[in-house]
């Protein structure tokens, strides 16, 4: 476990008993539940997705895998995805467009990706840590739906509190990080 995930853990925990101290003293039991329900299973779902896409990064450095492309910034790819409005493109009025849409298709065959690239591609989001977590996200769902506990507020902070908390704290290490690399 690195450094980063083990102040990710320790705020998480102390704000979980933060809450869970806060609902008891304030709110009704079933506050409580849906509360604590609903942060554990984010928080769970949070983690997962951590560790499956960090497994995923390790893998792609492993293997020299790069797929960078610093061409274009990232509002020219939103804006213009097919880079139909390129200044460097010189359109030729001789072109024949059997031959353009042929040699077009050809890319597209060029760059179709096989079974196994997209398998091997989804691992992180088929990781058995996000799909067990989001079980229990679901399963706590209609746990609390069935047994008419559910109170949608409480469940809707339970689930927001943990996203927000990790934000806040790899932002938080990212600037101490980037103080300490000034130095």
């Amino acid at each position: 476990m690195t450094t980063i995930s083990k102040k990710i853990l320790k705020v998480l925990v102390a704000v979980n008993i933060i809450v869970a101290a806060l609902s008891i003293i304030f709110f009704d039991i079933k506050i409580f539940y849906n509360i604590e329900i609903g942060f554990i299973s984010s928080a769970m779902v949070m983690a997962g997705s951590l560790a499956s896409y960090r497994r995923m990064v390790n893998a792609r450095v492993q293997n020299r895998i790069i797929t960078f492309d610093d061409s274009k910034d990232a509002i020219d790819k939103l804006e213009d995805p097919h880079d139909l409005y390129s200044e460097e493109i010189v359109h030729d009025e001789t072109v024949d467009f059997k031959e353009a849409i042929k040699a077009e298709k050809q890319k597209l065959k060029a760059n179709r990706r096989s079974f196994f690239e997209t398998l091997r591609d989804t691992k992180t989001a088929l990781s058995i840590y996000r799909l067990g977590a989001y079980a229990v996200l679901i399963l706590g769902f209609l746990y609390l739906n069935r047994h008419g506990a559910l109170h949608v507020a409480s469940y809707l902070v339970g689930l927001g509190v943990p996203p927000i908390i990790i934000v806040a704290v790899l932002l938080q290490s990212k600037e101490n990080h980037s103080k300490d690399t000034i130095k």
